[in-house]
């Protein structure tokens, strides 16, 4: 296995075992515990999953390998707040949402080789990719692999009563 291939096979591994541990933390929960806030005053939990099922999709249209099946969730998730939402999706919508990302970015990434993953991706400019080729692919799978790890965090020490 070529050096190239060891570092994405690395960082794909770490990806999917942090979806793992979040697949286990999340599915564990009912509906009363996801309409739970992670502390008094803070995001509910179902929030938080809802948020990283639109963090992740939004990866694919990001790296220029696929598109959002989440509709306005980016939206609704990611630029607005908690507070805002009504009614969160239940547990078995969430759940559904999740493995259907799932699957949709893990044969989305399985398409790229290393040289792809050292691509940039759509929110740098060709200028600023030529001075600052960290920009890419890989980059964007890293920062929300560590995402996945601080939202994960929350949800554990989140009260279970």
């Amino acid at each position: 296995m070529s050096t190239d291939n060891i570092f994405v096979a690395s960082a794909l591994n770490t990806w999917n075992g942090q979806i793992e541990r979040a697949g286990k933390a999340f599915l564990a929960l009912d509906d009363r515990q996801l309409a739970a806030p992670i502390a008094p005053g803070k995001n509910r939990v179902g929030y938080l999953w809802a948020h990283l099922i639109a963090v992740q999709d939004a990866m694919l249209p990001l790296m220029g390998i696929g598109e959002s099946a989440t509709g306005d969730w980016f939206e609704t998730f990611v630029k607005g707040a908690d507070k805002d939402v009504k009614a969160l999706p239940s547990a078995a919508e969430l759940k559904k949402k999740w493995d259907e990302v799932n699957a949709r970015t893990s044969a989305a990434f399985g398409k790229l080789t290393p040289a792809g993953w050292l691509e940039k991706h759509t929110a740098v400019s060709a200028e600023d990719f030529a001075t600052t080729p960290t920009r890419n692919r890989l980059s964007i799978l890293l920062t929300r692999t560590s995402h996945i790890g601080y939202h994960l965090g929350q949800v554990v020490l989140a009260p279970k009563g």
